[in-house]
């Protein structure tokens, strides 16, 4: 079974100037070109899959030049 992606994972897996590629949709099993709605139905067989007890994925890393403030509330 492929690793499908959240929701934000497939808007950051587009190209900016062509959308998503034949290779990447072929990873998470969907045909080409895609089907109207393809979109909603990846977020289903990821939704499927994690309540068949498939861990959740692993955080991505925080962007560059990100900066969190810290608080200290003591």
């Amino acid at each position: 079974m492929p690793d499908l992606p959240s929701p934000d994972g497939i808007e950051a897996a587009r190209a900016p100037a062509s959308g998503w590629n034949r290779d990447q949709l072929a990873a998470w099993g969907l045909p080409w070109p895609p089907p109207k709605g393809w979109k909603d139905e990846l977020a289903e067989r990821r939704k499927a899959a994690r309540q068949d007890g498939a861990p959740s994925p692993l955080p991505s890393p925080a962007p560059a030049g990100f900066a969190q403030e810290t608080l200290d509330f003591g």
